[in-house]
C-alpha cells in the first residue's frame, strides 16, 4: 500500500485482556480494522461489546494485549497528538473561562500568543461560542459544554477526533444540532473522526461505515456502508432501511448480552 493510501487506523488482531475477580476477560478478540483518512466511523454496539475499550486502544490511553495497531503508519505506544479525544463527560476545567480553556492545548504546545489568539477567536465564532468567552463551564448548558470541548480539541489541529458518545448525555434537539455541527467541521476540516455511539439513528445520520461490535468479546460483527447523501433525512424510506438492517444486527447482540445476564454463571 502505498503512503497516499496508508490508513489513518490500522488495526490487525488487536486482543484486550482485562483482569478481573482473579480471572481474565477477554474484552476484544480479533478485531481487524481500516479507517481511511478523511473517514467519518461510528463504532456500535451493545454495554460490553468493548467499542470505547477499542477507542481507548487506539487513543493510547490503554494499549492492546496483543495484536496491532497503527496511526497514521505508525505503531500506537501511547497518547499523541495527532490523536485528540472529546469525551462525554467534557473534562473541561472549571476554574478556566471559556476561552481559556480552548487556548489550553495551545499554550501547552507554546504557541506564540498572537497564533493563540487567531486560533481561538476563529474557533469561538466556528462553534457559536464568541458571546461565551468569559464565562466558567458551571455558567454553561450540556450542550455548550460540549462545544467548548470540541473546539479546544479543534485548537490543537490534529488530524484525528477519538469521540466517546460525545453527544449521550444531551437532549435530542441539542443532540441534533451539535451532529450538524460536527459534520461541518469535519467536511470543512477532513478530519479523520471515530466516534462511539450507542444510538443506531445517530450512526446511520453521521458515519460513512457503520462498525457493529459483537457482545464480549467484542468483535467486528459487520461493517455496514452507508451510501446515504448528506444532509441525510431520517424520515426518508432509504435512512429508515438501513435503520431496520443496522438495528437487528444489534438486536441480536443486545440478546446476547441479556443471555448472558440472565445465565447462573454470570457474574
Amino acid at each position: 500500500m502505498s503512503a497516499a493510501t496508508e490508513p489513518a487506523i490500522r488495526a490487525r488482531g488487536v486482543r484486550k485482556v482485562f483482569a478481573s475477580g482473579g480471572r481474565e476477560v477477554v474484552a476484544l478478540d480479533g478485531i481487524d480494522l481500516d479507517v481511511a483518512p478523511g473517514e467519518f466511523v461510528c463504532l456500535l454496539g451493545p454495554s460490553g461489546c468493548g467499542k470505547s475499550t477499542l477507542l481507548n486502544a487506539i487513543a493510547g490511553f490503554s494499549l492492546p494485549s496483543s495484536g496491532q495497531l497503527t496511526a497514521l503508519g505508525r505503531p500506537v505506544t501511547g497518547p499523541g497528538p495527532e490523536r485528540a479525544m472529546v469525551f462525554q463527560e467534557y473534562a473541561l476545567f472549571p476554574w478556566m473561562t471559556v476561552e481559556r480553556n480552548v487556548a489550553f492545548g495551545l499554550e501547552i504546545a507554546g504557541a506564540a500568543p498572537e497564533r493563540r489568539r487567531q486560533v481561538v477567536e476563529a474557533l469561538l465564532l466556528k462553534l457559536g461560542l464568541a458571546d461565551f468567552r468569559d464565562r466558567f463551564p458551571k455558567d454553561l448548558s450540556g450542550g455548550m459544554r460540549q462545544r467548548v470541548a470540541i473546539a479546544r480539541v479543534l485548537a490543537i489541529d490534529s488530524p484525528m477526533l477519538l469521540m466517546d458518545e460525545p453527544f449521550g448525555a444531551l437532549d435530542a434537539l441539542t443532540r441534533r444540532s451539535l451532529q450538524d455541527e460536527l459534520l461541518r467541521i469535519w467536511a470543512e476540516l477532513e478530519k479523520t473522526v471515530v466516534f462511539v455511539t450507542h444510538g443506531i439513528e445517530e450512526s446511520i445520520y453521521l458515519a460513512d461505515r457503520v462498525v457493529v461490535m459483537t457482545y464480549r468479546p467484542g468483535t467486528v460483527k459487520r461493517i455496514v456502508p452507508v451510501n446515504l447523501p448528506r444532509p441525510r433525512d431520517p424520515a426518508s424510506p432509504e435512512f429508515n432501511a438501513l435503520k431496520r438492517e443496522v438495528t437487528a444486527l444489534v438486536m441480536e447482540e443486545q440478546a446476547r448480552h441479556q443471555a448472558d445476564e440472565a445465565s447462573p454463571t454470570a457474574d
